[in-house]
């Protein structure tokens, strides 16, 4: 931890200097001030249409270039291959809506996704007559209280067959924390009787905490919101060419669509967002950058995980190590005794620490899976900018505030 400089990192990002504690990093990050800048300067310089001749159109063109071109590397894809748009939850959606499978097909998804990765394949197989098969793992637990259901290429073999055309998962749960074997479940399929099925993931989760290499991984669809790592209010999806060529174009009938932009962008992609991607990239470049990221992050969720395993009272939902192989830091639990929005307001009321409570569009998984009710859980999402002082005070905040009841 030596080479981590907290201070140094926290002034960074303008909003640290406010007098609010961010635990609610997972529903989105806090923006670098570079970022800012760079939206700022966009729209006051360069605010006009791409692909004009004259000077200020061109340097918008070339702005707008840079910051695909930053997405792509950072993804380690091709420009062709990534799309931006205004959210993860549309550009799944646009994907959809380009692929025909044949009546009686089947679609495997995950059960613990985020909404976003389950509608649209839903609807897919509604419309066109598919099988959809639930990826629905069990409630494996670290001990008889603390349910941690993952997904293995043990529980997703079973799922696949020769009919099998798409198969759809998380990288990392937004409740759970829990880190997916991404490659090895992609191996399961290519090993399996459908080995050219597409493979789909959500790494709205992941992508904070993690950098994405979509080579190394051998997926087919990737998709992520930089509003989550750092940056602005946009999304980017990568699709490989065995997933391209099987997408038509949702684009203008005069256009190629011979990229990706092309086949499902629909111009969703705002400007001045996309000139601040390279801030972000430049931010997240470095390799030793990132591993200092992540022991800082697994600082706070192992301090943070050994006080809510002391409390027999707590169920934590996901993994119980501090382990960054094994999670990211959002942290999900309730209380014997409490209501979730309880314990929430409780903490807020008594202290500058801002975290949620809730289902946050895990429906499937909160209120199916593990059975909780309307007011779900209580989740703390860290992020490396986190400090542990915040985490102390936090639990101080819990013995004091959110007491075991008798």
């Amino acid at each position: 931890m030596s080479n981590f400089d907290i201070e140094t990192v926290r002034s960074q990002f303008p909003a640290l200097s406010e007098d609010q504690v961010f635990f609610d990093n997972a529903g989105g990050s806090q923006t670098l001030g570079t970022v800012i800048e760079a939206i700022r300067d966009y729209l006051s310089r360069t605010n006009v249409q791409l692909g004009a001749t004259y000077k200020t159109g061109k340097l918008s063109t070339e702005r707008y270039d840079a910051g695909f071109a930053a997405g792509a590397r950072y993804v380690n894809a091709e420009e062709s291959e990534i799309v931006f748009g205004p959210s993860t939850t549309q550009l799944l959606r646009n994907v959809s809506f380009t692929l025909d499978f044949s009546e009686g097909d089947e679609i495997v998804v995950s059960s613990i996704d985020h909404e976003a990765n389950i509608g649209p394949w839903e609807d897919l197989a509604a419309r066109q007559k598919l099988v959809l098969k639930w990826w629905k793992p069990s409630l494996t637990t670290d001990t008889t209280t603390h349910p941690n259901p993952q997904l293995h290429p043990t529980n997703l073999t079973p799922l696949l067959s020769s009919r099998t055309r798409l198969v759809t998962c998380t990288h990392a749960s937004n409740i759970l924390g829990t880190i997916h074997p991404i490659a090895a479940l992609v191996a399961a399929v290519r090993n399996g009787p459908s080995p050219n099925a597409l493979f789909v993931v959500d790494g709205v989760s992941y992508a904070p905490h993690r950098p994405i290499d979509v080579r190394a991984l051998g997926v087919d669809v990737y998709a992520f919101s930089w509003y989550k790592v750092y940056g602005p209010h946009v999304a980017m999806l990568y699709a490989g060419p065995r997933a391209q060529g099987q997408m038509r174009s949702l684009g203008h009938f005069f256009k190629n669509g011979v990229n990706l932009e092309e086949k499902i962008g629909l111009a969703g992609a705002s400007y001045e967002l996309l000139h601040s991607i390279p801030a972000v990239t430049t931010y997240l470049s470095s390799r030793s950058t990132w591993a200092a990221k992540i022991a800082q992050e697994e600082a706070l969720q192992t301090t943070l995980l050994s006080y809510l395993t002391s409390r027999p009272d707590i169920t934590i939902y996901g993994a119980t190590t501090g382990s960054s192989a094994e999670r990211v830091s959002t942290i999900s639990f309730c209380v014997a005794g409490w209501r979730s929005d309880d314990v929430v307001a409780a903490i807020e009321a008594a202290t500058n620490i801002g975290i949620r409570w809730g289902a946050f569009y895990s429906d499937r998984l909160v209120n199916k899976l593990l059975g909780l009710g309307d007011d779900g859980i209580v989740r703390v999402s860290m992020a490396h900018y986190n400090s542990m002082d915040e985490v102390n005070a936090f639990i101080d905040a819990m013995k004091k505030y959110v007491p075991k009841k008798e």
